[in-house]
């Protein structure tokens, strides 16, 4: 098995991929996939290199015989070549065109892969798992679109069961954070609203290559239906954890108050924000970040029941 100096000085064991000519370089604890194609930084790509964090990953995902996953961002194939060696189906999503050759090449043979290249925020995730009718999805999130990501695999939670996902910490330390927690906002309430959210570890920028300049974090998300949610006119809930959020050094009350076009009108039609408040049981002093998703749903039911 040849031997290559890396820039410290250590050797490296090497192996070359017949398929692709590719080559990975292997550390105790570091995986690199000497990719051809150049990082991309409007793709915000950070590709994990760590190899015991790449494990960690998989055994948080638990990935079970014949189930139907969905990688999101498959990059240099960290995660991937990990994932076809289990009995699952196994749906890809790359954006970069240039890295989704590199893995077909590397991993298009496995008959228990495919791939597709393409936005995953165009992705219609429950026609890319058909026939199956649900998969669980794993996903080294960029950064720079995560939020939007996160939001819209809740939104095919019908078919998306469970999420593994890495994320900026920060943005974790959101949407785990609960009431009475100054990082909770409406992301917070949003993912809670429809998840079990289980924060599992959290992973340095020495992990990736490039490195970012802030830590990640591995979250659990479980898609769960909530009592509480029953009978919610979500949209309308969905506007007034927006405006309750707006700033969040004021109040529920001044930040309701200071709402205008059609919520406004919804309001004041339904006696005004102080009669909305004490019908759900919440203080006008109260902020948003103090409230419960119990509190915003009994605070849209008040306003229906008031039209």
């Amino acid at each position: 098995m040849r031997k290559k100096k890396l820039k410290d000085g250590s050797a490296s064991r090497t192996r070359e991929s017949e398929s692709s000519g590719s080559t990975f370089y292997f550390l105790p604890s570091t995986f690199y996939f000497a990719s051809a194609s150049p990082v991309r930084k409007r793709f915000g790509q950070h590709f994990l290199i760590d190899e015991g964090y790449v494990r960690r990953i998989i055994a948080a995902l638990a990935p079970q015989s014949s189930e139907t996953i969905i990688e999101i961002g498959s990059g240099r194939g960290a995660l991937t070549r990990h994932l076809v060696k289990h009995d699952v189906i196994l749906r890809a999503i790359e954006i970069d065109r240039d890295l989704g050759r590199e893995l077909e090449a590397s991993h298009g043979a496995m008959p228990n892969f495919s791939l597709v290249v393409d936005d995953a925020l165009r992705t219609d995730f429950c026609s890319l798992i058909a026939p199956a009718a649900s998969a669980r999805v794993i996903a080294n999130l960029p950064y720079n679109i995560s939020t939007p990501i996160l939001t819209r695999l809740i939104e095919y939670r019908g078919c998306v069961t469970e999420s593994v996902l890495m994320l900026q910490r920060e943005v974790v330390e959101r949407i785990t954070a609960r009431a009475g927690d100054s990082e909770r906002g409406y992301l917070s309430v949003f993912v809670e609203a429809y998840c079990d959210a289980q924060p599992l570890f959290d992973v340095p920028p020495t992990a990736f290559n490039p490195p970012p300049k802030v830590w990640s974090s591995v979250v659990r998300l479980r898609a769960v239906k909530r009592d509480v949610m029953s009978g919610v006119d979500e949209k309308l809930l969905w506007r007034i954890v927006s405006a309750g959020f707006a700033q969040r050094r004021k109040t529920i009350f001044n930040n309701l108050r200071a709402v205008s076009g059609g919520l406004s009108h919804t309001i004041e039609r339904c006696g005004g924000i102080n009669l909305l408040l004490e019908q759900a049981g919440i203080s006008p002093r109260a902020r948003a970040e103090t409230l419960t998703l119990d509190d915003w749903t009994d605070l849209t039911k008040a306003v229906t029941g008031s039209n």
